[in-house]
């Protein structure tokens, strides 16, 4: 289908926005709402949400993409994803206004993303549904286990490991210090956590806006990613994490030898196709 991409501005309190809307000729009643993840704007790594708005677009779901303040071309102070409440609402406000054939909106969130968008969805009613890409649920005890369990038992298959022991270019004492290091992060063993820490745990306030979210959900997984291992061994040991992500309205995709951003253009592509097909089986 054929599309057309705009640059967008609009308020988020006193500073102003910029995104693309990416409009298809007959948009569906859904459109999706493409947030950012880490440090980066609204073009993303190896320029996947461009990519992903456009083919969105093609399939004739309308799509927007836009920079958090301080972030790209937007006004403001930069912020964590911990803090971007008011921008999104400002986002889906004006998605809403530039696309008037959309009814409702799917956030669409790559690691701390996927965070924002289940600290949000709950709170707007127009938010019908969540994709969920390798989402990061960071603690310094999961990081630490999860770094043990994946990454140290892939290593010791690493031919590469075996050549620089064999010829003396293995450094013993950093691996050593490193590997030390997290264990004593993985058992408790390091500096104390703060008594005087303002919120709960980062995973515990993810399951909070899981369950207060009623739309649906897609969670699609790399399952050789780091972040996303931490996210499902974390969900694997809470029953409450387990309850939620067994629920009707939670779909599961896992894409595997893919990378945390899906670099590769077959798995940018089906990654793609997993969304669109989703936003549109409802």
């Amino acid at each position: 289908m054929n599309y057309i991409e705009s640059a967008q501005s609009f308020s988020c309190g006193d500073a102003r926005l910029y995104g693309i809307v990416s409009t298809p000729q007959q948009p569906a009643a859904r459109g999706v709402l493409i947030v950012v993840g880490g440090p980066q704007y609204r073009v993303g790594s190896h320029r996947q949400f461009t990519l992903l708005a456009r083919s969105l677009a093609e399939q004739g779901i309308a799509a927007m993409r836009f920079d958090y303040r301080g972030m790209g071309d937007s006004e403001g102070a930069a912020r964590t994803f911990e803090a971007v409440e008011e921008d999104l609402r400002a986002a889906v406000d004006h998605f809403l206004l530039a696309v008037p054939a959309i009814k409702e909106v799917v956030i669409w969130g790559l690691c701390d993303a996927a965070a924002a968008a289940l600290f949000y969805a709950a709170h707007d009613t127009r938010v019908a549904g969540l994709v969920l890409l390798n989402p990061w649920a960071r603690t310094s005890e999961g990081i630490a286990k999860t770094t043990l369990k994946h990454y140290y038992r892939g290593r010791l298959l690493d031919a590469g490991l075996w050549k620089k022991i064999a010829t003396g270019r293995f450094d013993y004492a950093a691996a050593c210090g490193s590997f030390l290091r997290l264990v004593g992060a993985a058992f408790g063993s390091g500096a104390p956590a703060s008594a005087a820490a303002p919120t709960a745990p980062l995973p515990e306030r993810m399951l909070a806006g899981l369950a207060g979210f009623k739309g649906k959900v897609l969670l699609i997984i790399s399952p050789g990613d780091l972040t996303a291992q931490e996210f499902l061994d974390m969900a694997k040991g809470n029953p409450q994490w387990q309850r939620r992500l067994a629920e009707p309205r939670v779909q599961r995709q896992v894409l595997d030898g893919a990378d945390h951003t899906f670099s590769r253009r077959v798995w940018r592509d089906q990654v793609s196709a997993w969304t669109a097909q989703w936003v549109q089986s409802w």
